[in-house]
C-alpha cells in the first residue's frame, strides 16, 4: 500500500494519482465543546481517523485513493455558549469548500468524497455537493456525514445508544482508540445528557434553531459513561469497512 496522505505525497506522486483516477477524501470537521470529559478537537480527531481507515480499506481493495488534510472549521455556533469552540459562518464555510475542491479538480482529479465528522455541517455539506457540482459539471462530487452514511457499523457494539450521538459513547470510545491524552476520566461520571438534540414535541423534519446549552447543560448527547478503547477500535473497524464499501462501489461514480 502506497502513501495516502495529500500532505506527504510529492507534486508528481498527486499528478500520477490523479491519471490513475484516484479517488480524493476531504474530511470536514470542527473545533467544539465536547462536554466535560473530551476534548474540542475530537470532531477533527475523529474525521482524519474515519477517512484514513476508509482509504486503507480502499487502498487494500485495489482502489486509488488520497486523503486530504481535515478541514477542522466548522459551522458549530449553536455550542459558542460553552466556550472553546470556533464557527464560521454559512458563506465562508461553504466557500473554503469551493476553494479545496476546485483546487482538486483544476489537478486532474475527478472525483471527491466530502466526509463530514459534524453533526453542524451536515446540512451545509449538502448545499456544497450541490454548488460544487453544478461549479464542475464534468466532474463527480459526493458528500456525507460519516455515521449517516454508515449506521450498520454501531450494530451490537454500543450498549446506551443506537448510534453516535454528541461526546456520548461512541465518540468518547472512538477517541479513546485513536487519541492519548484527550479524554478526562476523572469528569466522565457527569458526562451525560439527552438521548436527543430536540425536545419530543419537535418533528425530525421542523427545522428549529436551539442552544445546545438549553437541551443538554453538560453538552452531551448520549452516555459516555460506559465508553472504552475496546469499543473505539471495533467502531473504527466497521465505520472503515462500510464506508469503504460504499464508496468503492463503481456504480456511485457513474
Amino acid at each position: 500500500m502506497g502513501e495516502l496522505l495529500w500532505a506527504r505525497m510529492t507534486a508528481p506522486e498527486l499528478r500520477e494519482a490523479a491519471a490513475s483516477d484516484a479517488l480524493v477524501i476531504l474530511p470536514v470537521a470542527s473545533i467544539e465543546q465536547h462536554g466535560p470529559h473530551l476534548a474540542t478537537g475530537t470532531d477533527t480527531a475523529l474525521g482524519e481517523a474515519v477517512a484514513l481507515r476508509t482509504a486503507a480499506k480502499l487502498a487494500a481493495a485495489g482502489h486509488h485513493v488520497v486523503v486530504l488534510p481535515c478541514i477542522w472549521h466548522g459551522l458549530a455556533e449553536h455550542h459558542m455558549e460553552f466556550g472553546g469552540t470556533i464557527t464560521l459562518d454559512q458563506p465562508t464555510f461553504l466557500a473554503v469548500l469551493r476553494g479545496v475542491a476546485g483546487s482538486v479538480f483544476r489537478h486532474g482529479f475527478a472525483r471527491l468524497m466530502l466526509l463530514n465528522a459534524h453533526g453542524g455541517n451536515t446540512d451545509a455539506i449538502g448545499v456544497a455537493v450541490t454548488e460544487i457540482g453544478n461549479q464542475w459539471p464534468d466532474r463527480k462530487v459526493a458528500g456525507g456525514t460519516y455515521w449517516l452514511v454508515a449506521p450498520e457499523a454501531f450494530g451490537g457494539i454500543l450498549e446506551d445508544q443506537p448510534g453516535l450521538m454528541h461526546a456520548c459513547e461512541a465518540e468518547t470510545s472512538l477517541m479513546l482508540h485513536v487519541t492519548q491524552g484527550t479524554v478526562r476520566p476523572e469528569r466522565l461520571a457527569e458526562a451525560h445528557g439527552p438521548h436527543s438534540n430536540r425536545p419530543a414535541a419537535q418533528p425530525r423534519a421542523l427545522a428549529f434553531r436551539r442552544s445546545w446549552q438549553s437541551i443538554s447543560p453538560s453538552g452531551v448527547i448520549g452516555d459516555a459513561r460506559r465508553a472504552s478503547a475496546a469499543k473505539g477500535e471495533a467502531l473504527l473497524e466497521a465505520l472503515g469497512l462500510q464506508l469503504a464499501g460504499v464508496l468503492g462501489d463503481v456504480a456511485l461514480w457513474r
